[in-house]
């Protein structure tokens, strides 16, 4: 267990800690005199039943020292969760979960999302157009609903990623599938860059950088209609939404989102334009004002 190892880090030296993760960072030990600002992806998934990567909480015999184990983490974390001075959240969806499971009020600070993104990537070596959905290969994720469906489609997909569940997709995928692993940064660009929209199936969403660094490239999302998409998607400007798992009614809206995509609907410099408010720029910008506005506060109170 990590809270012991956290909480006894020595910060005696420092006059102002800033702490970034979901877990353990909040729990470090301050003293009244030092300034703790932590950056809170979400509160511990696993620990308030949303989708994690690990299914060991799923099978039978590991349910109940789970339970025990995971009733005596979630009093660490509310505990936790007290003792920073201010906490940062990378959306409005982390904020309503900061404020539901530790009481405590929350400044969204969107995180730095690499919006300015070449226009001239040459074209890639895949003949016929496709869509592209990125991420870990990882069962939550979903990405079998989207390798399902486009299997019944029949239209192209590269996926772009890997993970524990990549030999069970590739089993699924038809060949109309394309797997490329884990490319560069640059060749994944170039991917994004040259495919006819991106499809996001993860639900529940902290925030969702694949679906903006897709839309900074001009490229449509289409999107389950829930967390973090909901702040950076908007219907019928730089993508779509679906908000089931019945693969009929997903079916029908891929074919609908292909349809839109290929009518010329969405225009690549509005959809490009829609999230340069999440730029890296924008956010050193936001996060250094933030702290030093806190600091100073801090600072004159003569902590």
């Amino acid at each position: 267990m990590m809270a012991p190892v956290f909480e006894n880090m020595d910060f005696r030296e420092f006059n102002l800690i800033i702490s970034d993760g979901n877990t353990w960072n909040k729990g470090i030990l301050t003293k009244p005199n030092q300034l703790h600002i932590t950056y809170v992806h979400t509160p511990p998934r696993f620990l308030y039943k949303y989708s994690t990567e690990s299914t060991k909480r799923d099978k039978w015999y590991f349910k109940f020292p789970f339970s025990y184990i995971d009733n005596l983490l979630r009093i660490w974390d509310y505990v936790a969760a007290q003792r920073p001075d201010y906490i940062v959240v990378n959306s409005k969806e982390v904020q309503r979960r900061v404020k539901k499971f530790y009481n405590r009020d929350a400044v969204v600070i969107y995180p730095p999302v690499e919006t300015n993104v070449k226009t001239n990537y040459e074209q890639d070596n895949i003949s016929k157009p496709y869509y592209v959905t990125v991420g870990r290969l990882i069962k939550y994720k979903n990405f079998d609903l989207v390798i399902q469906a486009f299997n019944l489609i029949g239209l192209s997909l590269v996926v772009v990623g890997t993970g524990n569940y990549e030999g069970e997709l590739k089993k699924m995928a038809g060949p109309n599938i394309t797997f490329v692993g884990a490319p560069s940064d640059e060749e994944k660009h170039r991917i994004i860059h040259n495919a006819l929209g991106l499809i996001n199936p993860i639900s529940d969403e902290d925030f969702g950088i694949v679906p903006v660094e897709a839309m900074a490239h001009g490229i449509p999302v289409l999107a389950h209609k829930s967390g973090g998409h909901l702040e950076t998607i908007i219907e019928g400007v730089n993508g779509m939404f679906f908000d089931t798992t019945d693969m009929d009614k997903v079916v029908q809206r891929i074919k609908t989102f292909d349809e839109t995509v290929r009518n010329g609907h969405f225009d690549r410099g509005k959809v490009r334009e829609s999230v340069q408010k999440f730029s890296k720029e924008r956010f050193q910008k936001e996060f250094h004002n933030f702290v030093s506005e806190k600091w100073e506060s801090f600072s004159s109170t003569g902590a």
